[in-house]
């Protein structure tokens, strides 16, 4: 016993002696310029990055950083003080008194260790910790500082104490200890843990995250044990199974952050990948359109949902600055395959390029808006092998029809005949000036392009629509706040005019759309819909003096839907959204350029009398109505065979005398000639076989009056 005594005296000077070394060296020890409060602060990145809508409105988070898991720098005010006084308690009890280094528990340590021949711990500060969080040269190497490390240690601590006020040191300590796995910081661990913030933490709540910080990995039920001592020295003797029960159930992984902001997801992926750092990033988006369209999305997804479409996307962009406004990339969790960006997408176009072909036409006086087009049955051979043949939507066929009402009925064939005339290298050189950038060689298309055959993506799309508002004046789209891009004159602004008026008239779409549907609006708008083979993708797109809106549904299967058509399918969307656009806003139609020419028009039958405009040029003569007569013949004149674009090839092992082509013609024919390449063959009452040479051929129907009713142009081979 005595013994012992003499042993406890002896050991005790000789750790007083080793703690009074220590605090002499510590003016002289070898230690780093540690920053100041404000630059740790400064220099802190979450894993996260934040969206931010145009107004400064949190958009979405997503996680960037998978080193560790931080949320953003949070201040000490807004920490539960029942965690500060656990987290003091149980890692620094002397905190708010000491300078730095806690002489007491140093003290102590070292006895301890004298006595039971083991290394000194437990007097570390929550400074002394900052420390070595703040510089990695002082953390621990094999889970032990060497003398070296601590010293220095030590000397930092007792500078921090000199350079950062109490309450900064404590701030920045809960910030940046790692509590679980990598979940680093107070409020990631409490998010992660308890889904609270951590201004709401309770006692239980607070002394199971103190006690992780000494044993982040211990499993639930050594870190319940230590929670509960924990309360015990608070003096919550009855909270022990309280907070061992909350261990079993907060500490099993994975740890999951539930974000408030979760509204753009492909925009936060694609603006996060060219980011550099992990900060906030403010984008054009507007957080209440935003929802909104994701409401309106959801809405009609799910009255569609007996018809099998699961999937939608939308886009809004601001006509005069190309900032995009709403990107909804897919119907979220109603859709099997969320992730998939549908903006981006790439999808058969339908019906929706049918703009860019007649502005085309209209550009190269190939037609005016008056211009009759044949709405008949149409057959075209395909390289390979194989016959094309188009067929409107209603599989009836309308005849002779304006080019007005054929683009605005969504008529089929009058666009392939067009396109006919017009070319598929003219017609995907024009997408190609729109922005279309994965376009095929036009062979691929051949006269299929007319009615979309063309994958495009809603992103390129928009665009194109877009330009179509600004006059032909083509821009980018973005989705980062800036200055306005260079812009480029791409379409003839008077044709443009043409082509928007006919997209805003809603009597020339009635044919196929009525006069009521969800294309019409109270405002000036201009819309086009468009639905691919066997029904895959569904598209409508239309702009106002302000806004371009693009929606489309399908599925991203690639699974066919039932029975939907612009008008069900992405039409009621587009209406909600650009209503919703202008509920507070008036939209105006542009005022026409000064190349157009308007005239008077009467179509009959039926009476319709209307304003057209034409290309300087192109128009009728002045000073009298112009009549345009839709009213067909006793049957509708036309050449059947062969068929426009047709290669016919002489078979080698047959007698070239033995083969002949047989010319065939459709509809009330008494006064009609047809032509070989302006040669008159004869009346097409009488059959016509032709024996075929190699060469290129041009089989003309010419009426009485010697006007060509309908032309093909075949090869031989």
């Amino acid at each position: 016993m005595i013994r012992l005594q003499f042993l406890n005296k002896k050991y005790t000077v000789l750790a007083v002696l080793f703690l009074v070394g220590v605090c002499a060296l510590i003016p002289v020890a070898p230690w780093r310029e540690m920053p100041s409060f404000d630059e740790v602060r400064t220099r802190f990145a979450t894993s996260e990055t934040v969206v931010l809508d145009r107004y400064g409105k949190r958009l979405h988070v997503t996680r960037t950083d998978y080193t560790g898991r931080r949320l953003a720098w949070l201040k000490l005010e807004d920490v539960s003080p029942a965690l500060i006084d656990v987290m003091v308690l149980a890692e620094d009890k002397r905190f708010w008194s000491h300078g730095g280094i806690d002489g007491w528990a140093m003290l102590n340590s070292i006895a301890t260790a004298f006595l039971e021949l083991k290394r000194p711990h437990g007097a570390s500060t929550i400074t002394m910790q900052l420390a070595g969080l703040l510089d990695p040269e002082l953390r621990a190497r094999s889970n032990r500082r060497s003398v070296f490390q601590k010293l220095i240690q030590v000397a930092t601590a007792w500078s921090l104490e000199r350079g950062w006020q109490k309450r900064e040191i404590l701030e920045a300590y809960l910030n940046l200890v790692t509590f679980r796995g990598e979940l680093q910081g107070v409020q990631a661990a409490s998010r992660a843990l308890f889904d609270k913030w951590p201004s709401g933490l309770q006692k239980v709540e607070a002394a199971l995250l103190s006690g992780l910080v000494r044993a982040p990995n211990a499993s639930p039920l050594k870190a319940g044990e230590r929670a509960c001592l924990l309360l015990v020295r608070t003096g919550n003797t009855n909270a022990c199974s309280e907070v061992r029960s909350l261990a079993k159930f907060a500490l099993r992984p994975p740890y999951q952050i539930r974000h408030i902001a979760r509204d753009a997801p492909h925009v936060a992926r694609y603006l996060a990948s060219a980011n550099t750092q992990n900060t906030f990033i403010k984008s054009t988006l507007d957080r209440d359109l935003q929802r909104f369209t994701i409401d309106s999305i959801r809405r009609h997804i799910t009255s569609l949902d007996k018809r099998n479409v699961h999937d939608a996307a939308v886009l809004v962009a601001d006509n005069a600055t190309g900032e995009i406004l709403a990107y909804v990339g897919s119907s979220g969790d109603l859709s099997p395959s969320w992730r998939v960006d549908g903006i981006r997408a790439q999808r058969q176009a339908g019906s929706t390029l049918k703009p860019f072909l007649y502005g085309l036409a209209l550009e190269e006086r190939l037609v005016t808006a008056s211009t009759l087009l044949d709405d008949a049955p149409i057959e075209i051979n395909i390289a390979g092998g194989g016959v094309y043949r188009p067929r409107n939507y209603d599989s009836l066929f309308h005849g002779p029809v304006t080019v007005r009402e054929a683009l605005a009925a969504s008529l089929n064939t009058p666009a392939v005949r067009t396109i006919i005339n017009v070319g598929p290298q003219r017609m995907v050189g024009r997408l190609r000036s729109l922005g279309f950038k994965t376009l095929q060689h036009p062979n691929f298309y051949g006269a299929s392009l007319a009615l979309g055959s063309a994958d495009v993506s809603l992103w390129d799309m928009v665009n194109a629509y877009r330009t179509l508002s600004n006059g032909g004046v083509f821009s980018p789209l973005r989705l980062k706040p800036g200055p306005n891009a260079s812009t480029k004159q791409v379409l003839d602004e008077n044709a443009v005019y043409v082509i928007s008026s006919i997209l805003a008239d809603k009597e020339a779409r009635s044919r196929t759309f009525g006069f009521e549907s969800p294309l019409s609006t109270p405002f000036f708008s201009a819309v086009k819909t468009g639905t691919s083979k066997d029904m895959r993708d569904n598209w409508c797109i239309g702009f106002s003096q302000h806004y371009t809106v693009g929606v489309w549904v399908g599925n991203f299967s690639g699974e066919p839907m039932w029975n939907v058509t612009g008008i069900t399918g992405a039409g009621p969307i587009w209406r909600d959204v650009i209503s919703y656009l202008h509920k507070d806003l008036t939209s105006d139609p542009p005022k026409p350029p000064p190349g157009l020419v308007k005239r008077q028009v009467s179509i009959s039958p039926g009476g319709r009398v209307y304003n057209e405009w034409y290309l300087k040029g192109s128009e009728p003569p002045p000073g009298q109505l112009h009549r345009v007569s839709v009213k067909p013949a006793v049957a509708l004149a036309y050449i059947q065979y062969p068929t426009d674009g047709a290669v016919i090839a002489i078979d080698p092992d047959i007698p070239e005398i033995s083969q002949s082509i047989r010319f065939k013609s459709s509809g009330d024919m008494s006064s009609y000639n047809l032509y070989l390449n302006e040669n008159l063959i004869g009346p097409v009452s009488k059959t016509y076989d032709w024996q075929p040479i190699r060469g290129n051929f041009q089989l003309s129907l010419k009426d009485a009056l010697n006007k060509t009713v309908d032309t093909v142009f075949f090869i031989v081979r």
